[in-house]
């Protein structure tokens, strides 16, 4: 079985944050279409180009993010969740360039009240901003969790040895 076979494979495993990725230094988002020995391929979200990201660069899928609280770490995509019903499937309207630091905290607040004020810059909430904006846009809309299913016997993947929840940590 070739890896974009089975990179197909795993899609039934694992809903559709573990597909994008966020790339150091690299603005915006990007979605996985392959991997190879020492590389990604990725398309960016902005702009549709594709390109390779190697091991080096720090990448991170968004089903692997968390928000820290007072009390525990929310994944990021019950926060995407949470925004997408507080904005009524709509776009945030902010402008990034003038928002002011405490604007973006009371806002935040209104989604994750107990969200830890000295861990959670404001950075980092308007980064969640503009990711949901951009995945709103690209028509990434469902956060909720999917549900992980067995294979089945008689699948075309039943001889696969490999258990994917093994190879979550390997994007």
């Amino acid at each position: 079985m070739n890896l974009l076979n089975f990179a197909r494979s795993l899609e039934k495993y694992f809903n559709m944050l573990k597909e994008i990725l966020s790339v150091s230094g690299k603005p915006g988002l990007f979605k996985l279409i392959s991997q190879g020995k020492n590389m990604f391929i990725v398309e960016s979200l902005i702009d549709h180009k594709r390109g390779p990201v190697y091991v080096r660069d720090k990448v991170i899928s968004l089903g692997d993010i968390s928000i820290y609280t007072e009390s525990e770490d929310i994944p990021l995509r019950k926060v995407l969740q949470q925004i997408k019903e507080k904005q009524n499937g709509q776009a945030i309207d902010f402008d990034p360039a003038t928002i002011t630091s405490e604007e973006l905290r009371s806002w935040f607040a209104g989604i994750l009240p107990d969200f830890d004020k000295q861990r959670v810059y404001p950075s980092d909430i308007k980064k969640a901003m503009l990711w949901y904006n951009l995945l709103m846009k690209e028509g990434f809309t469902d956060f909720e969790e999917s549900e992980q299913t067995e294979p089945t016997e008689n699948s075309e993947n039943s001889e696969n040895p490999e258990d994917p929840e093994d190879s979550k940590n390997n994007l």
